[in-house]
């Protein structure tokens, strides 16, 4: 990490320290600890937010399973193909059509 990241990591840091509420019975190491923590946490959830954008939904774990879910509750076998929508409303809304 160059200086400039540490500078940018740091500002974000100290930020983040300003925005939350401590115990007021913590030590500075406690405060440091909360701090890091919940800047790692706020960096994951960026990240699979991140992550989330760039993957495009496919059906590729979950289609047996709707198969097998729209077989049980209508009797009858469908094929789901790939281009049926992959939000799970829109696609049982056209199980007629699959």
């Amino acid at each position: 990490m160059n200086d400039a990241e540490g500078e940018a990591d740091g500002g974000a840091v100290e930020e983040l320290a300003k925005r939350l509420t401590l115990p007021p019975d913590a030590d500075e190491i406690e405060a440091a600890a909360i701090v890091a923590a919940v800047g790692a946490h706020m960096r994951d959830q960026e990240a699979a937010a991140a992550a989330a954008e760039d993957e495009e939904a496919t059906w590729e774990h979950t289609r047996w399973a709707f198969t097998g879910r729209v077989e049980a509750l209508q009797s009858r076998t469908v094929r789901v193909r790939d281009g049926t929508p992959t939000d799970a409303w829109t696609a049982a809304g056209r199980t007629d059509r699959l």
